[in-house]
C-alpha cells in the first residue's frame, strides 16, 4: 500500500500486495494493513481514572482492539464494573484500586500489572483532581493535594513503569491527559490548569529524554467533554462551554477514542513530544 501526498514518504509500502493466493483483493489487503495500524493485540495498557468519563471510554476501546487493560481508579467497585464490561466483550482486564497521590499504591499498581500480564506497554495518566478555588481562598495544602495527583502522580507512576515500557517489543507509549485549560487558563481553576500546564511541559521533556529508550511520550488535551467534571458546572455553566466551542456542542466521552488509539498504537509510531488537542476548535 502506497501512501500518497506524504512528501518523501510517498513511496512507503506496507506489506506485499502482490500475493493474492488467499483470494483477497488488493483493496482488502490495504484495509487490513490500515486496521492493523490501530490494533493493540498483545499490548498491556494501564489507564488511571479508568472507571468513568474519558478514562472509561479509553479503557473499553483499548480492550476492544486487543489490549489487556488494567483499570485503575480510587473505588474498587467502579474499576470492577469496567473490567466486567471489557471481559463481557471478550477482552482481558484487571481492576487495581489506586490513589494517584499515594506513591506506594503507584508502585503496587505496576507490580500488579506485571504480575498478572507480564508486561506494561501503554500508560495513560488520566486521573485528575479538578479542585476549584479563587484567589483569596488558596491554601498550600490545596495546591499540594492537587499537585500530588495531577503532576507528581503521573511522574512517579511513569517512573515506576519505565523499566517495563523500555522493554516493550512494540515501543512503550505514555499518554498524559492534560486539558485545554492548560493552553487557555480558566477562572477559579488556576490550581488545576497550572498542574496540567506543568504536565504538558514535563511530557515534552520526557519525550526528548526517553526517545532513545524505546518510549514515546505525548499529551492529550481534551476540551469540554460530557463527564462528571463538566456536569458539575450545572446547566448554565455547560451552556457557556457549549457556546464557546466553534462546533457548538460538548463532546461525548467516546469522541476521545480516536486520539487515544492513535497515540498508543503503531499508527502513532513517529509521534512523540506532541500535544494532541481534542476540543472542537475551542483553542483555535
Amino acid at each position: 500500500m502506497t501512501i500518497e501526498g506524504c512528501g518523501d514518504c510517498s513511496s512507503v509500502v506496507y506489506g506485499d500486495l502482490d500475493d493474492d493466493s488467499t483470494g483477497r483483493t488488493e483493496a482488502d489487503m490495504q484495509r487490513q494493513e490500515i486496521h492493523e495500524l490501530f490494533d493493540l493485540t498483545g499490548r498491556v495498557a494501564v489507564v488511571t481514572g479508568g472507571s468513568r468519563g474519558i478514562g472509561r471510554s479509553i479503557a473499553l476501546a483499548y480492550g476492544a482492539v486487543g489490549a489487556k487493560v488494567v483499570v485503575a481508579s480510587r473505588k474498587a467497585p467502579a474499576c470492577e464494573a469496567v473490567v466486567a464490561e471489557i471481559e463481557t466483550a471478550g477482552g482481558e482486564a484487571l481492576a487495581v484500586p489506586t490513589h494517584l497521590g499515594d506513591e506506594d499504591q503507584l508502585r503496587a499498581l505496576v507490580e500488579a500489572t506485571v504480575g498478572r500480564f507480564g508486561a506494561l506497554d501503554v500508560l495513560v495518566n488520566n486521573a485528575a483532581n479538578a479542585l476549584a478555588q479563587s484567589m483569596g481562598e488558596y491554601t498550600k495544602e490545596a495546591w499540594q493535594k492537587s499537585y500530588d495527583v495531577n503532576l507528581f502522580g503521573p511522574m512517579l507512576l511513569t517512573q515506576a513503569a519505565l523499566p517495563y515500557l523500555e522493554q516493550s517489543p512494540y515501543g512503550g507509549s505514555v499518554i498524559n491527559v492534560i486539558s485545554v485549560g492548560a493552553l487557555r487558563g480558566a477562572a477559579r481553576l488556576g490550581i488545576y490548569t497550572s498542574n496540567k500546564a506543568a504536565l504538558q511541559n514535563w511530557s515534552r521533556s520526557m519525550a526528548i529524554e526517553l526517545a532513545g529508550r524505546n518510549v514515546r511520550v505525548n499529551a492529550l488535551a481534551p476540551g469540554p467533554f460530557l463527564t462528571d467534571m463538566v456536569r458539575a458546572n450545572g446547566d448554565e455553566g455547560m451552556a457557556r462551554m457549549k457556546a464557546a466551542v466553534p462546533l457548538n456542542r460538548i463532546a461525548d466521552a467516546d469522541e476521545i477514542i480516536g486520539a487515544a488509539l492513535l497515540l498508543a498504537s503503531r499508527a502513532g509510531s513517529f509521534i512523540t513530544g506532541s500535544t494532541l488537542v481534542v476540543d472542537g476548535g475551542l483553542s483555535a
